[in-house]
C-alpha cells in the first residue's frame, strides 16, 4: 500500500471518505515545505496533518510528544493501519530500542516518535542527519508557554531543530492556545513566517454543565447511574487524598474504578492507565496529571468534582470526552471552598507580579464561567477570542441553554449578607454568617453575642442552600474576599461601599433545585443515539464484543481495532460484501484485509 496523493492516502489508508477543513491546505503547505501553526480542538484530525506529509515525502517525520504513553496509542494505531511507524523512549527494552534504532537508520519508517527530551539527547539530532527527516511535528505545543497550564521546559530547546534543518518543515500543533499562547509557540520555536491555521474552538457534541456542589459523591453517584452506567469517563479531583477517596467510594458502589496520582509508582499509574484504554475498567479517578496521554476516543464523560485552576485547563480536560464525535457530557461541581482554596494557591504562588496577574485574570474567568445566565459555550468560546455569530447565543447543548437560569434582583440579600459580614467583625466564616442571617442561636454565635445584633435572624425567609448561593455569587464577583491568609474569614470586597449604600443593584442566579437521591442499582448501559432501533443496537453490542475479543487477542485498545462511531456505522448499513464493509467510516486497505472476514460473517449471522 503506496499511496501517492493525500487524497488517497486519506481513503486507503485511514478509511475516511473526505478531508475536514483546513487539513488539506496544512498538508498541502507541508507538502510544499511551509512551517505551520496548527490550533485545532480534540478530535479534529491534527494528527492527520503531518501523518499523511511523512507518508507520502521522502523520509521519516519525526513527531515530538510529550508521554510516553500517547507515543505508544500512536503508534499502535497507525501500525494497525499499515503505517511504518515506531516510537523511541526510556520505556523500550534494548531489543526494541535496537529494532526501533535499525529500521531508522534503514529508512524503513514514515513516521518516529520521541519526546523533547529524547530529540535534544547528545547525538540524537546528528543521526536524524543522516537519516534524513521530510518533517517535524511538535504536538501539544502548547506546553512551550511559560503563561499556559502544562509548560514543559524542554520544549524551548526545540527552537534548535530551525537552525539544524533549515528547509525541514515543522509543525507546531495544540487543541489549547489563547492569543498570548499562540503568539508565544510562534517566538519561542522560532516559526517566524509559519502559517498559522485557528479553527473553532467548539466542541458542539460535548454538553457542558455546572453545578453548586453540595455533597459531590452522591452527586456523581446520580450523574453516573442515570446517564453513564457502564461508560468510560474521566473523573478529576484536586488532591490525592480525594482521588483515593473517590475511586474506593466508586468502587464500593460497584463501578470498576481505579485512582491515578503522582503519588502511585508508575508502574501502578502505567497498569490504570492501561486497564482505562483497554476497557479492563470503566472511570479512573485522577488529578490533571492524568490526560494527556490518552487517545482514547469514546470517553463518554469527563467530571470535575473539583474545578480546575483556569478555563484553559477546564477546556483540555473536558477535550478528552467525546473525541469520536458521539454525544458526551463534561460536568464541574464547584463551592465556596473551592474558590478559597484556589485563591490560596494564587497567593502563595513565588512568582513574578505580571504571572501572578494573569493567573489571577485565569481564576476569574473561570468564576465568571460558573457564574455565568449566559450560554456556556457562548463564554468559553469568548475566552479563546471567538466570538460566535449573531443569533446564536442559545447553543442548545450546555444547561443554561437547556434550561434557563432564572435570575433574580438580589440587592435586599447581598446587602444583608454585607451588614452581617461587617457586623461580625469580618473574621468569620459563611457558616457562621449564615447563622447569623438565620437567626440560629448556636453556642459560638451565643458565645460572641451575634445574637444581639441588628441583623439576627434577618434571613430567615431564605433556606441556608439559597443564602450558600448568595455568598458564593458575591466571593465570585469580588464583593465579598476570602482571608486566605488567617481562617478564612468574609471580608468586604471594593465594591461592597456601593451595594450597602444601594448605589448598585446585583442580581443573582437561582440554583436548580436540590437533586434526588440517586438510584440504588445502576441502570441499563446506553447504547449510542445514533440508532433507533432495538435490533441495530443489540447487533452495535454484540460487534462490540467481537472487537473486544480481537483486540485483547492482539494486546491493544479496542478503539484501534474500530471506533464506536464505526461500528454504529456497521450496525446501521448491515454491509453484505467486502466492497460495501470498504465504504463505512474508518476502514481503510489494512482493516478491511485483516477484519472484514470476521465482522462480515458476524453480521451475516445476525441478519439470519
Amino acid at each position: 500500500m503506496n499511496p501517492t496523493t493525500p487524497e488517497e492516502a486519506l481513503k486507503k489508508v485511514f478509511g475516511f471518505p473526505a478531508f475536514r477543513e483546513p487539513q488539506e491546505q496544512i498538508i498541502d503547505c507541508v507538502m510544499h515545505g511551509r512551517d505551520v501553526l496548527v490550533v485545532m480542538p480534540t478530535g479534529s484530525g491534527k494528527s492527520l496533518c503531518y501523518q499523511i506529509p511523512a507518508m507520502l515525502r521522502p523520509g521519516t517525520g519525526v513527531v515530538v510528544s510529550p508521554l510516553i504513553a500517547l507515543m505508544d496509542d500512536q503508534v499502535v494505531g497507525l501500525r494497525q493501519l499499515g503505517v511504518r511507524a515506531a516510537a523511541l523512549h526510556s520505556g523500550l527494552e534494548g531489543d526494541e530500542s535496537r529494532t526501533v534504532w535499525q529500521e531508522l537508520l534503514g529508512q524503513e519508517l514514515d513516521l518516529l516518535y520521541v519526546s523533547p527530551e529524547g530529540l535534544l539527547a547528545q547525538g540524537f539530532l546528528d543521526q536524524l542527519e543522516a537519516v534524513g527527516v521530510n518533517l517535524f511535528a511538535i504536538d501539544e505545543a502548547h506546553c512551550v508557554s511559560m503563561w499556559g497550564h502544562d509548560f514543559r521546559p524542554e520544549y524551548l530547546g526545540l527552537a534548535v531543530l530551525r537552525e539544524r534543518f533549515p528547509g525541514i518543515p515543522r509543525l507546531a500543533l495544540t487543541a489549547t492556545a489563547d492569543p498570548p499562547t499562540r503568539r508565544e509557540i510562534l517566538e519561542k520555536l522560532h516559526l517566524n513566517g509559519a502559517r498559522s491555521f485557528l479553527t473553532s474552538f467548539d466542541r458542539p457534541n460535548i454538553r457542558y454543565r455546572v453545578y453548586p456542589k453540595q455533597n459531590p459523591h452522591q452527586q456523581l453517584l446520580r450523574l453516573l447511574r442515570r446517564e453513564h452506567a457502564g461508560e468510560s469517563g474521566i473523573v478529576y479531583r484536586f488532591s490525592r487524598k480525594k482521588v483515593e477517596a473517590t475511586a474506593t467510594m466508586l468502587q464500593d458502589e460497584g463501578f470498576r474504578a481505579l485512582p491515578y496520582h503522582a503519588g502511585l509508582s508508575s508502574e501502578v499509574r502505567r497498569k490504570a492507565q492501561r486497564s482505562f484504554v483497554t476497557d479492563e475498567i470503566e472511570i479512573i479517578v485522577a488529578t490533571v496529571a492524568f490526560g494527556m496521554g490518552i487517545d482514547k476516543p469514546d470517553v463518554r464523560f469527563v467530571v470535575h468534582l473539583d474545578p480546575p485552576k483556569s478555563l484553559e485547563s477546564y477546556y483540555q480536560e473536558t477535550g478528552r470526552a467525546g473525541r469520536d464525535g458521539l454525544p458526551a457530557t463534561a460536568a464541574m461541581f464547584y463551592g465556596l471552598q473551592d474558590i478559597a482554596l484556589l485563591g490560596q494557591l494564587l497567593r502563595s504562588n513565588d512568582s513574578s507580579d505580571e504571572r501572578r496577574r494573569i493567573e489571577h485574570f485565569k481564576l476569574n474567568s473561570l468564576l465568571g464561567f460558573c457564574e455565568t445566565t449566559r450560554c456556556r459555550r457562548q463564554v468559553l468560546l469568548s475566552y479563546f477570542g471567538e466570538d460566535r455569530a449573531a443569533g446564536s447565543d442559545n447553543c442548545g447543548n450546555c444547561d443554561t441553554c437547556l434550561e434557563p437560569v432564572e435570575s433574580w434582583d438580589g440587592t435586599r440579600e447581598a446587602q444583608m449578607v454585607l451588614s452581617a459580614v461587617y457586623r461580625t467583625g469580618e473574621r468569620f466564616g459563611q457558616g457562621h454568617v449564615i447563622d447569623v442571617l438565620l437567626g440560629t442561636t448556636t453556642s459560638k454565635v451565643t458565645s460572641w453575642n451575634h445574637d444581639q445584633l441588628s441583623t439576627f435572624g434577618v434571613g430567615r425567609d431564605l433556606d441556608r442552600r439559597t443564602w450558600q448561593s448568595v455568598i458564593r455569587q458575591l466571593v465570585a464577583a469580588g464583593i465579598l474576599t476570602i482571608d486566605i491568609d488567617g481562617y478564612g474569614g468574609l471580608r468586604l470586597g471594593a465594591d461592597a461601599k456601593k451595594i450597602l449604600r444601594g448605589e448598585t443593584q446585583i442580581d443573582f442566579r437561582r440554583d436548580p433545585l436540590a437533586a434526588k437521591k440517586p438510584a440504588k442499582k445502576p441502570s441499563k448501559k446506553k447504547t449510542a443515539a445514533a440508532l433507533e432501533s432495538p435490533g441495530d443496537q443489540e447487533l452495535f453490542e454484540t460487534l462490540r464484543a467481537l472487537r473486544l475479543k480481537l483486540a485483547r487477542a492482539q494486546g491493544v485498545p479496542p478503539y484501534v481495532v474500530f471506533s464506536d462511531r464505526t461500528l454504529i456505522e456497521m450496525a446501521a448499513m448491515r454491509p453484505r460484501t467486502r466492497a460495501e464493509f470498504e465504504t463505512v467510516h474508518g476502514v481503510g486497505a489494512a482493516k478491511l484485509e485483516r477484519y472484514a472476514e470476521v465482522f462480515l460473517g458476524v453480521i451475516a449471522r445476525y441478519a439470519e
